[in-house]
């Protein structure tokens, strides 16, 4: 099997011991690890409340699909960890934004915490 590390410049480097992606089958089928909305740059948890963490996390995603030769029409299935279910309706407005059409399987959790005190956390399956 042919497995391919995918690491983009446009979103932060992984704060543990995984990729940013991972194309396999020829860079046919790739695994998204999950992004926390670290801005990429400074590599600090963005301020600001659900709304703007989740934006910044579908841009993290998003970067690494470009770099993996693909784009949010690519994603098949999508996990969203959330420290609070009741952001439920907010984060979804947000990531509707990226999936118009024919959106993805999803699966919504809430989960007691995540890394660096994120709020969020979205990770992606995709077929490019």
């Amino acid at each position: 099997m042919a497995r391919e590390v995918i690491q983009a410049d446009g979103a932060p480097a992984a704060i543990g011991p995984y990729s940013q992606a991972v194309a396999v089958s020829a860079g046919k089928l790739v695994f998204l690890s999950g992004q926390i909305p670290l801005d990429p740059k400074t590599g600090q948890l963005v301020e600001g409340d659900i709304q703007a963490q989740t934006e910044r996390v579908m841009k993290n995603l998003e970067a690494v699909l470009q770099k993996a030769g693909g784009s949010f029409a690519s994603v098949v299935r999508c996990g969203i960890f959330l420290t609070d279910l009741n952001d439920f309706a907010k984060v979804n407005e947000v990531y509707a934004r990226s999936f118009p059409a024919n959106p993805p399987a999803r699966a919504t959790v809430q989960v007691s915490a995540l890394p660096k005190g994120a709020k969020v956390e979205i990770d992606a399956i995709a077929v490019i």
